[in-house]
């Protein structure tokens, strides 16, 4: 599945106009995607929006890279899956001053720190590829966000 250059929208293989924006498809494979005005390739770009929620913020603020809508969409994607762990480890350490409940939630702590950075890498190689991976709950809602501009 090839997505639009334009509009990130999904196209089916072989058309060559979007249905969504009604822009030209570049005839090139669906894994390559085109540089934006910064120089950095969408994938790229989408890629290290998953770095740490930094890039994520500065690719939804910066100009050439908050128009397209696969860098919104992992860069939004990236902001509410850090802010869910951050919640996530938020309410252990709550649950963790209740006297002997520390040796419980430790290992919940390792255990989100370890599925965040394996989350992590499988979000960021998918990106890279040029996949718009969502994630359950948090997908809908970067994909809305990316739609809403």
């Amino acid at each position: 599945m090839a997505f639009c250059n334009m509009c990130g929208a999904q196209i089916a293989d072989g058309t060559t106009t979007c249905s969504v924006c009604a822009g030209r498809v570049a005839t090139a494979p669906a894994s390559t995607t085109t540089a934006t005005a910064g120089g950095m390739t969408d994938n790229v770009a989408g890629m290290l929006a998953y770095i740490t929620i930094i890039p994520a913020i500065i690719f939804l603020v910066m100009e050439p890279y908050n128009k397209n809508r696969f860098i919104r969409f992992h860069s939004f994607q990236s902001v509410f899956f850090f802010v869910a762990v951050l919640a996530i480890h938020i309410a252990l350490s709550i649950i963790s001053v209740v006297p002997f409940m520390i040796f419980l939630t430790f290992p919940l702590h390792m255990l989100v720190f370890l599925g965040t950075i394996v989350m992590v890498v499988v979000l960021a190689v998918k990106a890279n590829s040029g996949q718009m991976y969502k994630l359950p709950v948090i997908g809908d809602l970067a994909e809305k966000q990316a739609n809403t501009m």
